[in-house]
């Protein structure tokens, strides 16, 4: 019994390190940014309907009667492209012991979105009347 009881802690020992180290790029994958509906910045769309897709502008500005608005946000990912990532880095870590981790991990960390700033032009009603991409 005490044989069985000393493997059982060895292979728990062992395993400990593996399960507090996999699973960091799983967790980054799956919680990139959003990835952003651009379809919403052409001309005719309410100011309303691109605070609700972007926030906030970083600043807004009254250019004669025209209002100026700049956005900035970070594109990211669709969701299936999230969870596809965030399994294709489970199975790895899998299939190398948690080894994979050292790769997944960097991989997630340069693949974190795009940053995008547009400079948006209402009319008088406000709606768009020009964009502008600035990156």
């Amino acid at each position: 019994m005490k044989i069985r009881a000393s493997k059982v802690c060895r292979v728990l020992a062992a395993a400990l390190p593996l399960l507090l180290l996999s699973g960091c790029s799983v967790f980054m994958a799956a919680n990139q940014p959003d990835k952003k509906d651009l379809s919403v910045l052409t001309a005719g769309t309410p100011r309303a309907r691109l605070l609700q897709e972007f926030g906030q502008p970083l600043s807004s500005r009254l250019l004669g009667e025209k209002r100026v608005d700049l956005f900035s946000f970070v594109q990211g990912y669709s969701k299936e492209a999230k969870a596809g990532r965030a399994f294709g880095h489970g199975v790895g870590d899998l299939a190398t012991g948690g080894l994979w981790e050292f790769a997944g991990t960097s991989a997630e960390t340069v693949f974190d979105g795009k940053k995008l700033s547009f400079e948006v032009t209402y009319n008088r009603s406000d709606f768009v009347e020009r964009v502008v991409r600035l990156n």
